[in-house]
């Protein structure tokens, strides 16, 4: 089949005569031209709701133009990638539909520029964002203000009545975390959300959950609904199954037991294993989607920067107040020194990070399970290798821990491994399927050190030096990269993210700590 565009408003196939027959039977703005050889010459009107039409019947090969391409602007602050006006294209086109594009990409904003074209065209009136809690700001509401600044946007997020009040407003966009949902289904159904955009959707994997029978039962008939993963069913073809559920129902069985005989062979009582064709199965049952790999987008940077932003504990919020009064009495009538100043903001962000060390080197422990999860977020949702700075010595542990009890292979480099010990562990992860992740102290990455088998480098905490933070992104930035590089801000606190500001600018921070002191503590110049 070949397509083209003609004269702006028509759509002109070339194809065989049954599906000419078929699309002029379904699309009344449509009709066969002519004849050639065995195959229809066929015109169709370039609608939104005629290429809509189309795109349901045709091969999934089928490229088709979407009036997104000749009608939109594309608002914003920023040029749209080749990719993203695409993705943007592909997303008009389906009503229902997967976007797999690998992660710093830019799915947001091309989603983003796919839903404001809908609402210009008044197909669209309200998008409800389900995200996790840690992007909800820092990607999706950002996204929105550079992209689609004429358009309003909240997020859902705090007390129950909060979260009414936000969700039965008249916000174009509202954005709201997996877990607020269930606790406000009532005012969500009742608020004329048409468009519903799942981000990181493998959390709604498993239809037996809770969390996946509400999202179920606010997704109307009539609804768009579009579910986007950079690592869809990366586990387990299992995990396709909760997915198609949603989005493409008709091509899975209506019992999960079914599809698990699909795709899975049993070897003893609890022992399954993916069959031979599985995968294939899984790419045929997840569809309509569409995918980029940073790989395939030319036109991206070599190195893309994300936020992920992690409230602070109850237990870590008390903590840090009562440690920034006592250095407030501490500080009262001293001058602050560039020592002094670096010594409070190293508790300040070693209690961030979820340890901090005390006078006698004794470690108080807290809780640090969120920072934890958005972690596991991070690498589900990466499609390579990852390496992870980690500041101090005891939290690497934590960290290191919790990787272990996910199942998520790793090794640790800190000062105590010893140098054969690092050459073995380089090698394997240079070489060999695992470890998956490499968590590492920053003062151990070593100068001229490669380790090119990762494309994501996420930062646990900030570090305090610009030098050890470009070395750190140099360890994947390098001769023998393949890939487009990913770095990753974890921050909880206004000190982290003023340091990952300083740090991205390459602004010294020896130069601003004092600065940086005197504002995180309040204190004015005298």
């Amino acid at each position: 089949m070949t397509v083209e565009v003609v004269e702006e408003q028509a759509v002109k196939l070339l194809c065989p005569h049954d599906f000419a027959q078929a699309v002029t039977q379904c699309i009344p703005r449509s009709e066969i031209i002519g004849v050639r050889g065995s195959d229809s010459e066929l015109l169709v009107y370039w609608g939104m709701e005629e290429m809509q039409r189309l795109a349901r019947v045709a091969p999934l090969h089928m490229k088709l133009p979407s009036p997104i391409e000749r009608d939109y602007n594309w608002p914003g602050m920023f040029t749209p990638f080749e990719h993203q006006k695409d993705t943007a294209r592909f997303l008009t086109l389906h009503k229902r539909a997967f976007c797999f594009n690998e992660a710093g990409t830019g799915k947001t904003s091309a989603a983003i520029w796919a839903a404001d074209y809908l609402m210009s065209q008044g197909l669209v009136k309200r998008c409800l964002v389900i995200c996790p809690l840690s992007i909800m700001q820092a990607a999706w509401q950002s996204d929105l203000f550079k992209t689609a600044m004429h358009r309003t946007s909240a997020i859902a997020h705090g007390s129950i009545s909060k979260r009414e009040k936000v969700i039965r407003g008249s916000y174009n966009f509202v954005i709201i975390n997996f877990d607020g949902v269930g606790t406000v289904e009532k005012a969500i159904s009742e608020s004329n959300f048409d468009l519903i955009i799942v981000d990181e959707a493998n959390a709604y994997k498993n239809p037996t959950t809770k969390r996946w029978k509400t999202l179920a039962k606010l997704v109307r008939p009539e609804s768009y609904l579009w579910m986007m993963t950079g690592t869809p069913a990366a586990q387990s073809p299992m995990d396709a199954y909760g997915l198609a559920k949603m989005v493409n129902p008709e091509a899975v069985p209506k019992r999960m037991s079914a599809w698990q005989e699909r795709v899975m062979t049993q070897y003893s009582r609890f022992v399954w294993k993916p069959k031979p064709h599985a995968r294939q199965i899984v790419f045929e049952t997840l569809q309509p989607a569409i995918r980029y790999e940073k790989a395939d987008c030319l036109d991206l940077p070599d190195v893309m920067y994300q936020t992920r932003e992690i409230p602070l504990t109850p237990q870590v919020q008390r903590y840090y107040k009562e440690l920034k009064d006592q250095m407030l009495i501490k500080a009262a009538g001293e001058q602050i020194t560039t020592v002094n100043a670096a010594a409070a903001l190293t508790k300040l962000l070693q209690l961030s990070g979820g340890a901090v060390y005390t006078d006698d080197r004794n470690v108080l422990e807290f809780d640090i399970s969120p920072r934890l999860n958005v972690l596991k977020e991070v690498i589900e949702e990466s499609s390579n290798k990852l390496l992870v700075f980690v500041p101090y010595s005891h939290t690497i542990r934590l960290v290191c821990d919790f990787l272990n009890q996910c199942g998520i292979t790793n090794e640790a480099i800190q000062g105590d491994v010893s140098a054969r010990q690092r050459a073995e562990i380089f090698k394997c992860f240079q070489t060999v399927a695992d470890p998956r992740v490499l968590v590492i102290q920053p003062q151990a990455a070593s100068h001229g050190v490669t380790l090119t088998a990762a494309d994501t480098v996420v930062f646990w905490s900030p570090v305090t030096s610009v030098e050890t933070y470009l070395q750190c992104i140099a360890r994947v930035d390098r001769v023998g990269q393949k890939n487009k590089m990913t770095v990753i801000h974890l921050e909880g606190s206004e000190v982290e993210r003023r340091m990952y500001s300083l740090l991205q600018g390459k602004v010294d921070l020896h130069e601003k700590l004092v600065d940086l002191y005197r504002d995180e503590m309040g204190i004015t110049n005298e």
